[in-house]
C-alpha cells in the first residue's frame, strides 16, 4: 500500500516553523509519509519536499501585498498545478489566510480534504469571515484555547491542539553561561532588538530600532545590544546597516530563546516572536509600523484592542504598544529604561507575561497536530 501524501502551504518564517515542527512529529508517527509543499528553510530541513519558497511572499499590509502580487501570482499558479499533478490526501494550510483560503476553494473543487492550521484572527477583524472560511476547509485546527469556541458556535469542525511554543520554548544553559558565550558579562545590562523575520518589517522597523539603540546609549554608553537576524533575511545587508550605526550592536543566528534569555529587556515587533519573549519572563515592548494607507485600512477592521499577542492572550494590555507615529525613538527607549529602572513596573509586567502561559495549553501541540493530521488521512 502507498504512503499518503500531505500537502502542506505555508507563507511565512513562523508557519514555516510551526509546520516544520508537527512535521517531525508526523514522520516520527507514520515514517514514510509523503510530504510536499510551499515554505522555506525550517520545512525543508523537516524533510518536506519544497516546490516554492515563501520567504519570497512573506510580507504585510495591503499596500506591501500588491507591490508582491506578480511573485504571489506566480505562487498560487504553481499550487494549483501540483495539486491537480498530485492530488494529496490532505492539504494542510498553516497561516496565511488570505493566499491559503484561494488554495483551498482550488483543492475543495478537486475534492481534495482541507486542514487549517492556526486560524485567521476572526476574533480580531471581519468575524463574518468565519463562514467563509467553513464552507473552503473541513476543520480547523487552534492554537489558542479561547478560538475554538468561535468554530464551535459556527458549527464548524475544530480541534484545540495547543500552542507548540509551549514545549519548543526552553533554554538549556543559565544566564550567567549564554551571556558568556555572547561575550557578554553579568553585570552587563543588555537590550534586545527585534524588528522581525521579513523584510518590509526590516525595512520600517530597523532603523526605528537602530535610532532608539542610539539614544539609549547616549543615556548609558554601557548598554548592549543583541539583534538576531531570521534565516530568510539578509545577515550581511543587516549587518551593513548596523555597522553605519557606529552602534557595536551584536548580530547573532544562534537559538533565538538564548538570545531572549540573555537580555533584561527586548525591543520587539509584533506576532509569534511576542509569544516567544513571554514565555521566557522577558519584559518588552512592541512597535508596529506599516504604511499609512494599510494602516488607516486596518484601523477600520480591527474589532479588538491590542496588537501584540501576549496582550491579546492575555485579554489586557501586559506589554506597552508602539504604533504608528507612537513607534518614536524617544517614546519607546524611555519604555525601555523604565522596564530597566523602575522594579515595580518590571514586577508588573514580569507577573502579566506569567498569565499568558496558561491560556496556551498544556503542551504537545506539534505532536496533537499530528495526531490530527492523521486521523483526517484516515477518515
Amino acid at each position: 500500500m502507498s504512503q499518503a501524501h500531505v500537502m502542506i502551504l505555508a507563507g511565512e518564517a513562523s508557519g514555516d516553523a510551526h509546520a516544520a515542527e508537527f512535521v517531525e512529529q508526523l514522520q516520527r508517527l507514520r515514517p514514510g509519509i509523503r510530504l510536499s509543499g510551499m515554505g522555506s528553510v525550517a520545512m525543508r530541513r523537516a524533510g518536506v519536499e519544497v516546490f516554492f519558497d515563501s520567504s519570497v511572499i512573506a510580507v504585510v499590509g495591503l499596500v506591501e501585498v500588491l507591490r508582491h502580487w506578480g511573485d504571489i501570482k506566480r505562487a498560487m499558479a504553481i499550487v494549483k498545478q501540483r495539486l491537480e499533478q498530485t492530488r494529496p490526501e490532505l492539504l494542510v494550510l498553516v497561516d496565511y489566510p488570505e493566499f491559503n483560503l484561494k488554495m483551498a476553494r482550488h483543492a475543495r473543487a478537486l475534492g481534495i480534504k482541507v486542514l487549517f492550521y492556526i486560524s485567521p484572527q476572526v476574533w480580531a477583524w471581519r468575524p463574518k469571515r468565519i463562514h467563509k472560511i467553513g464552507r473552503l476547509i473541513d476543520h480547523m485546527a487552534v492554537i489558542f484555547k479561547f478560538e475554538q469556541v468561535y468554530y464551535e458556535n459556527a458549527g464548524i469542525p475544530v480541534s484545540f491542539v495547543g500552542h507548540p511554543l509551549v514545549d519548543k520554548v526552553k533554554v538549556g544553559q543559565d544566564v550567567a553561561a549564554l551571556r558568556s558565550k555572547f561575550g557578554l558579562a553579568d553585570r552587563d545590562r543588555v537590550i534586545g532588538l527585534f524588528p522581525g523575520s521579513r523584510r518590509s518589517e526590516i525595512s520600517r522597523l530597523l532603523p526605528l530600532m537602530l535610532e532608539c539603540a542610539e539614544l539609549m546609549r547616549q543615556r548609558d554608553p554601557a548598554i548592549r545590544f543583541l539583534l538576531p537576524v531570521a534565516s530568510t533575511l539578509d545577515f550581511e545587508e543587516i549587518s551593513r546597516q548596523c555597522a553605519e550605526g557606529k552602534l557595536d550592536i551584536r548580530l547573532c543566528r544562534d537559538d533565538i530563546y538564548e538570545v531572549i534569555s540573555c537580555c533584561d529587556a527586548i525591543v520587539s515587533c509584533s506576532g509569534t516572536v511576542t509569544l516567544e519573549i513571554g514565555l521566557l519572563g522577558v519584559p518588552m515592548c512592541i512597535v508596529y509600523k506599516m504604511s499609512g494607507l494599510s494602516y488607516a485600512i486596518m484601523k477600520r477592521l480591527i474589532t479588538i484592542p491590542y496588537i501584540g499577542l501576549v496582550n491579546i492572550v492575555a485579554n489586557r494590555p501586559v506589554v506597552r504598544e508602539f504604533l504608528q507615529r507612537q513607534a518614536n525613538p524617544a517614546a519607546v527607549s524611555a519604555e525601555v529604561f523604565e522596564l530597566l529602572e523602575n522594579p515595580g513596573y518590571r514586577e508588573q509586567v514580569t507577573t502579566g507575561l506569567e498569565s499568558v502561559r496558561e491560556n496556551l495549553g498544556a503542551g504537545d501541540g506539534a505532536r496533537n497536530m499530528a495526531q490530527l493530521v492523521l486521523t483526517l488521512i484516515e477518515q
